[in-house]
């Protein structure tokens, strides 16, 4: 980790004192003794503040969108896909970005300590994208089934599903700090949000938090690099990413697809082939 910082703080400062970037996007110590911060950083005299380690938990990509600076930022595996995604989506160009990779070998669970369950299985520790790295490529895991509590619930009946759903959200109070911390969530204005029409109610009902999670896990369907920082950031513990991974899998498994691995092809549900699976219809 002490090398890591020493090089990321390093490029920030030539990049910042020979003008290649007007900002560098990284962390900071937190308020919070286990959360980093993201800050940003426009004078070279203010890299001593960055730092890294396991701590660093939140996908930074989250501060890319519509941006019209130059500006590096500072990327592990994840956090690159979901700048892969940006950028496809036309939310930053390409030329505007100064990528310092970070291979990766997973974040602490905010409260356990442990590592969080995302990382357990990732199998694409290092950047996909850079301009530079902060450190040697580390190993990337092979024989983890990525998708294991995915298939325990897969492999519940209807009602045990419904129990288990009502149970997940049970605690949600509609903060929105999974939508926030989300690096897809994107839109000006959210569907719930609007009021003309109003697509779900503005109140705790089950219905209402039942309707936010399934459809903003939806929207993020053959998008979602599996980062962690809607659980990262969810005040009450929810396992935000039980919907968005059964989404993961079931684009692994229909269009062998895994987001933000390349910038030549899009997402499948924003595009149409001849050969899309079409059992559904009938």
């Amino acid at each position: 980790m002490d090398a890591y910082i020493t090089k990321i703080k390093a490029i920030s400062e030539r990049l910042l004192k020979d003008g290649t970037v007007e900002a560098v996007i990284g962390f900071r110590e937190g308020t919070l003794p286990t959360m980093s911060e993201p800050c940003f950083i426009k004078r070279s005299d203010d890299v001593k503040d960055l730092v890294w380690n396991a701590n660093c938990r939140i996908n930074l990509a989250n501060y890319l969108t519509n941006r019209k600076e130059k500006i590096a930022i500072v990327a592990k595996g994840c956090d690159s896909r979901n700048i892969v995604n940006h950028i496809i989506e036309n939310k930053i160009k390409r030329d505007q970005l100064f990528i310092i990779g970070v291979p990766c070998k997973g974040m602490n669970d905010k409260d356990t300590g442990a590592l969080q369950d995302n990382c357990a299985t990732c199998t694409h520790r290092n950047p996909v994208i850079y301009d530079e790295l902060a450190g040697d490529l580390v190993e990337e895991q092979t024989g983890v089934d990525k998708y294991a509590d995915v298939k325990k619930v897969e492999a519940m009946t209807t009602d045990e599903k419904w129990a288990f759903f009502n149970n997940l959200y049970a605690s949600c109070t509609r903060c929105y700090a999974c939508r926030n911390a989300c690096p897809l969530c994107y839109c000006p204005t959210c569907f719930v949000d609007e009021s003309k029409p109003q697509w779900v109610g503005k109140g705790e009902d089950p219905i209402d938090v039942r309707t936010y999670h399934f459809l903003r896990a939806y929207h993020c369907a053959g998008r979602c690099t599996d980062c962690g920082s809607c659980e990262a950031a969810c005040p009450q513990n929810i396992k935000v990413r039980q919907l968005t991974k059964k989404l993961e899998k079931d684009c692994a498994e229909l269009f062998g697809w895994e987001a933000g691995l390349t910038l030549d092809k899009r997402p499948p549900l924003d595009t149409f082939s001849i050969d899309d699976p079409n059992d559904f219809i009938k």
